[in-house]
This record gives structure tokens, C-alpha cells and sequence, in this order.
């Protein structure tokens, strides 16, 4: 305390940047005299009352102060901040966030001319926080703070990232999007329904800046380009044909993909044509292969090929996104698959169902002819007088009998028609009691003393 009681700047500082965790500490050890701020002891009380509102807020916070917007910040606003922490405490603004500048130093700018509050919600800004620019979203707003002198002093900042839910809104409407295609899907191809894949993948050029599906042929030691979008087919990029052979090199490892492995793949370390620069202004430095697996098969239908947005590099974050979308895929492609399967059996049961129809067709036909020719002869037999009696009774038998084959030959030949299309039914009133006498007679039943009484009122059949 003596020491403190000896040093003016040490005592302000114990006082006004008075907790805040590791930023209190900072603030505490920095060299503020050699800043544009000046000693702590010397700061007006508008500036001592905000950065100490700042330090003790868990809600990220940024103080711009001064004509230069000199920043202070607290513990969460630290890792907004990224890399260029802890360097940044106590420079200009303009020097911190050049990247930036020309979209918040105008905003700023208005604040400290006019003293008039601003904000801004899920506004996009590319930060070069983590080694690149990244994509970045924030919801802010930069609020005067008024000094001593009645002018404005610097702006109060209270910032919330939306950097995932922005991206991960964007991402699931593109997981949305091949759910909805595959449920009301009437592709009638596997090379359809990537085609409908991939056009659904070309909305979202933002996550992937290319994409590609691959099916692997029926060798397994080869894979077909079948759809892609985002650069041009037949390049080094994109070949039309991959091969697991070491002569037929390429920069896409089908081996391991082959192998069912998610495959990371540094584009930095190949020469490639085609690369787009869309919409970014900048080529993708990543690509992620992901292989379709099939259930219960140890191989791969083929893989999903996707440049990886160069604004948000890959992480075990963002990752699962793609396989979700290869997922999605080969699930469609397998429904096609087992519906196009399914087709095949409808149609190679239909095709049995013709065979047998003019099978049907045929040999009534054949029975046919016999049949009628058989007819005459017993007709005419019948009519000699010179026959017995039992002769008689046994030819009307024969020929009874050879009438009923007839009509069953005929009754083939109807339904082989009516199975063809080429009928139309005619429906006939029918003794139900005769009828059936005759059919059991056939069997050498009798219905004498078993039966009821049979109804014989006829059916009322009508042309349909």
C-alpha cells in the first residue's frame, strides 16, 4: 500500500482497472503513458467509469477512445479478437482491423460527428484473426459515450458473434434441401438423382466453392464422374475418371477413400486447373473427400468431392457438415437403386404374366380344335337308332362331358382376352339349381335327398 501511496499511476491503476480477470491483469501491468491514452491518472472520468464497466462485464465488450478509437476490451471480447490479442489493447482501431476498416471506420466515424447510436445484426465481416480472413458474423451496436466536456469522448461496444448460427442456418438449409429432393424424389436414374444433388449443393457455393459425386464402376478399382458443380468436368481437378492404379496418378487418394477413410486434402500442394475463386474472390485451399458407404457392404457406392470454404477453414466443427451431405446422398442413390431393382422385378413379372397369357392363349387354341372335331362324330353316333340303349347313354356322357371341356376351353381363351384387353364381359341370368346339379354330376355326386331347397330365381347381371 506504501507503494501505491508513492506512485499516482499505480494507485489509479489499482482503482479504476480494479478486477476484470486476465484483461484487469493486463490492463493493470500495460504501459499506458507511452500510449495515445496517456497515464491511468490522468484519464477523464467518462473513460474511467467505461473501461471499468468493460473489465467487470461477463458480455463482450469493446471501448473505442479518443479521435484515433484507441481499443480496450474485456476477457470475452479476447477471443473475437483471435491472434491479434493480447497486441491490440490500447492501439488504434485503424491499425488493429485494417481488413475491416473500410466497413466499421464509417460507422464509427458517424458515431463520434454526429454522437447518434448504430448497430448491426449478423453483419458479415472477414477477419483476419486466425492466420486468414475468415468469415465472421456479428450483431453490435456502438453507442456514444459522452465526456466531460459534453462532446463525445469514444463509443461503447457490446458485441455478440453469430458467426455459428449464421453458417450453421446456411448449412442446414442445405441438409433441408436433399431431405426434401430425396422424399418427393422421381428420379428415375442414379445418375438423376445426383444430378438433383449437386444442383441443390450449387445454393450453397458459399460451404462448397466446388463439389463432386463419384460412383465407383463395377471393377471397384475405378471411379466415374457422373455430376459437379462449381468448376469445370474433365480438368485436373475434376477427371472425368479416377483409377487406383500408381500409373493413372491423380491428387485425389481413391485408395483410401476406397478403404471407406474421410480423406483431408491440402490443395496448396498441387498444381490444379480449374480451381474457382467464386464467391470468396479467393480459390479454396481444402477439399474433403467423403466416401457413401452402403449398409452392410465393406465398399463404398462412390464419394462425395467438396472444396471447403476458403473463409472458414476445415474444423472438427464444421466437418460432420459434409459427411451429413454424403449421407444424404448415398442414401438417395441406394432408394433409386432398390426402386430401379424393383422396376425390373415388376417388369420381369409382367413379362411372365404376357408368356403365360399367350401360353394360355395357344394351347386353348390347340384343345380347341380337337375338341370340336370330336363333337361331330359323337353327334352323329348318338343320332344311330341302331344303338343300344346303354350305348346311347354313354355316348351323351362322352359328349356332355366334351361340351363342358369346350366351354372350359373357351373360358381359357375369354380370360387369356380379358387379360389382353381385348374383351368386354356380358353377364347372364343362370338357373343357381340346375347349374349346380350339372357341376356335381361331373364328380359323381348326387344331389338327390341332400340338398335343400336351391333358390332358382336368376341372377340380374348387367353389362358393365
Amino acid at each position: 500500500m506504501d507503494v501505491l501511496n508513492c506512485d499516482p499511476e499505480a494507485l489509479a491503476k489499482a482503482e479504476v482497472l480494479a478486477g476484470g480477470g486476465d484483461m484487469g491483469a493486463l490492463m493493470r501491468s500495460h504501459d499506458w503513458s507511452s500510449s495515445p491514452l496517456g497515464p491511468v491518472e490522468k484519464w477523464p472520468q467518462s473513460l474511467r467509469t467505461s473501461v471499468s464497466t468493460c473489465l467487470n462485464s461477463r458480455f463482450a465488450i469493446l471501448v473505442w477512445w479518443g479521435p484515433q478509437l484507441v481499443m480496450l476490451y474485456n476477457d470475452s471480447y479476447a477471443p473475437i479478437i483471435g491472434t491479434k490479442h493480447p497486441k491490440a489493447l490500447g492501439c488504434p482501431g485503424r491499425e488493429v482491423w485494417p481488413e475491416i476498416w473500410e466497413i466499421i471506420g464509417p460507422m464509427l466515424n458517424g458515431v463520434l460527428e454526429r454522437g447518434e447510436a448504430t448497430w448491426a445484426d449478423d453483419l458479415l465481416l472477414l477477419l483476419h484473426r486466425n492466420g486468414y480472413q475468415e468469415e465472421c458474423y456479428f450483431a453490435f451496436s456502438y453507442s456514444p459515450i459522452r465526456d466531460e466536456s459534453g462532446g463525445i469522448g469514444g463509443i461503447f461496444t457490446p458485441v455478440f458473434e453469430t458467426t455459428d448460427r449464421v453458417i450453421g442456418e446456411r448449412r442446414l438449409r442445405t441438409s433441408r434441401d436433399l431431405a426434401d429432393a430425396r422424399a418427393a424424389s422421381s428420379s428415375s436414374s442414379v445418375e438423376e438423382a445426383c444430378k438433383t444433388a449437386i444442383r441443390i449443393l450449387s445454393q450453397n457455393s458459399q460451404d462448397l466453392p466446388f463439389a463432386a459425386i463419384y460412383l465407383f464402376d463395377k471393377s471397384e478399382a475405378s471411379a466415374i464422374l457422373i455430376s459437379s458443380t462449381g468448376a469445370e468436368s474433365g480438368t485436373t481437378l475434376l477427371p472425368y475418371r479416377l483409377s487406383q492404379s500408381e500409373s493413372d496418378p491423380s491428387w485425389i487418394p481413391l485408395a483410401s477413400i476406397a478403404r471407406g477413410e474421410t480423406c483431408d486434402i491440402d490443395l496448396q500442394g498441387f498444381v490444379l486447373d480449374g480451381l474457382p475463386t467464386e464467391p470468396w474472390g479467393v480459390a479454396p485451399v481444402e477439399a474433403i473427400a467423403v466416401p457413401m458407404l452402403q449398409r452392410g457392404k465393406d465398399f463404398p457406392t462412390g464419394f462425395l468431392l467438396s472444396g471447403v470454404n476458403p473463409r472458414k477453414r476445415l474444423s472438427e466443427e464444421f466437418r460432420p457438415f459434409y459427411r451429413i451431405v454424403a449421407d444424404q446422398i448415398g442414401n438417395t442413390i441406394r432408394e433409386v437403386e432398390a426402386f430401379e431393382q424393383e422396376r425390373k422385378r415388376a417388369e420381369a413379372l409382367a413379362e411372365i404374366d404376357r408368356a403365360k397369357t399367350a401360353f394360355f392363349t395357344n394351347i386353348s387354341h390347340e384343345f380347341r380344335t380337337p375338341i370340336t372335331l370330336l363333337l361331330g362324330p359323337l353327334e352323329d353316333t348318338i343320332a344311330d337308332p341302331g344303338l343300344s340303349e346303354q350305348a346311347q347313354q354313354n355316348l351323351r356322357l362322352a359328349h356332355r362331358n366334351s361340351l363342358r371341356l369346350l366351354k372350359l376351353v373357351n373360358t381359357l381363351l375369354d380370360f387369356s382376352r380379358i387379360e389382353a384387353g381385348r374383351i368386354q364381359a356380358v353377364y347372364e341370368p343362370v338357373d343357381l339349381a340346375t347349374f349346380t346339379a350339372e357341376l356335381a354330376s361331373m364328380h359323381g355326386i348326387s344331389l338327390a335327398g341332400r340338398s335343400r331347397r336351391v333358390s332358382t330365381a336368376p341372377f340380374t347381371n348387367v353389362r358393365p
